[in-house]
């Protein structure tokens, strides 16, 4: 196969890792490109939005991960991109002005270390053949060395390992191959501690992914191992990816649990996602989080408005006097309205939430837990 025809393969088959920046906005999907390659649009800190190419090195993988549709024993086109020829084709799309940045994965290659050799010499190209001072996101494969982990963040803007389950339990049950405490959350931890040493390792971002439903976890599983990744790891973002039936091996939980019929299951992937910001924008804790019996969250109704609803005593919030924590809480508001509040408030008292434009269903919904009085 040419260069065009290994990217086209390659690009498709990156898309089962989502641990990049690409969320739900209508700006926010993946686009197909030329040569079939998956673009995907970043949102940039100046405003506005930019292209990242993603793919992988190669699709050829000795591992077992009964939820990956690329795992060892499974029938598909298995091709591998050389370092030169990856980085040659990134510089044609750069100079094209089709991308601005890399988002760099594979499968594992031989052994971990030989796979993330041949992902950083991409890199290493891009950084001091090339010239390349953009935007690069590496994968860390598990099982990687330390001295591995160092070359990537010495080249990365960004890097990724996906802890994929929470707990050694739920781990076993996908891959008997890996280890989950040494390839897993050794490297991860030691990701956290290379950026508590300050210097340029401080500036790389680190971010991981969970692969909802493949396993039997609960999501109290999830939620408690997403709080330790940012409170105690420091990790800049946690992503959710959805597993979806008919990808994995028949023995494995996520083919035969209910909550795999596709309509339930990206439902609970976006409840993960509204936790995650409330644990990230909003100041809520794991204990603020409303489950149910058997540890799950509510497919009906979306966390925050849960909360409040268990919590009457709390309302109604006062517009003019409640810190920005406590207007946080209010059903219908979040960061920016707040921000907005607290901005019109040292100008003069805000005597309805019209003024501040908010309408229809949503000035309903604030003004049964919130007051201007």
């Amino acid at each position: 196969m040419d260069t065009i025809e290994k990217l086209k393969i390659l690009s498709e088959d990156s898309q089962y890792d989502l641990a990049c920046a690409c969320g739900t906005g209508k700006d926010d999907h993946r686009k197909r490109g030329t040569e079939g390659k998956w673009l995907y649009p970043v949102a940039l800190p100046q405003g506005g939005y930019s292209i990242l190419l993603k793919t992988l090195l190669s699709n050829a993988c000795k591992n077992d991960c009964k939820y990956c549709p690329l795992r060892s024993d499974t029938d598909v086109r298995r091709c591998t991109l050389q370092p030169e020829e990856t980085a040659n084709i990134f510089m044609e799309y750069l100079r094209k002005k089709k991308v601005f940045g890399l988002f760099l994965s594979s499968g594992v290659i031989g052994t971990p270390d030989n796979t993330m050799d041949r992902i950083n010499s991409v890199a290493r190209i891009l950084r001091y053949k090339n010239g390349f001072k953009g935007y690069i996101h590496l994968k860390i494969i598990p099982g990687a060395s330390d001295a591995a982990i160092e070359d990537s963040f010495s080249l990365a803007s960004a890097v990724s390992l996906n802890i994929e389950t929470p707990g050694k339990e739920r781990f076993g049950l996908l891959s008997g191959k890996k280890d989950y405490m040494n390839d897993i959350i050794r490297p991860m931890k030691f990701m956290a501690g290379l950026r508590k040493q300050g210097g340029r390792a401080e500036k790389v971002k680190c971010t991981t992914q969970f692969i909802v439903g493949a396993s039997d976890e609960t999501d109290s599983e999830i939620i408690g191992y997403m709080s330790g990744i940012y409170n105690k790891l420091k990790f800049n973002r946690v992503y959710f990816s959805a597993y979806q039936k008919g990808l994995g091996h028949p023995t494995i939980p996520g083919e035969k649990m209910p909550l795999s019929k596709p309509e339930n299951i990206f439902a609970r992937e976006h409840r993960l996602y509204q936790v995650d910001f409330l644990m990230r924008r909003y100041g809520f804790r794991t204990g603020d989080i409303i489950l149910n019996s058997n540890g799950n969250l509510s497919l009906d109704k979306d966390p925050k408005q849960l909360w409040a609803e268990s919590h009457p005593e709390f309302y109604p919030v006062r517009i003019n006097k409640a810190d920005r924590e406590a207007l946080l809480r209010v059903p219908g508001i979040g960061p920016e309205t707040v921000s907005r509040i607290l901005k019109a408030r040292r100008e003069q008292r805000i005597s309805c939430l019209e003024y501040l434009g908010i309408r229809g269903k949503r000035l309903e919904k604030i003004q049964g837990y919130a007051t201007c009085d």
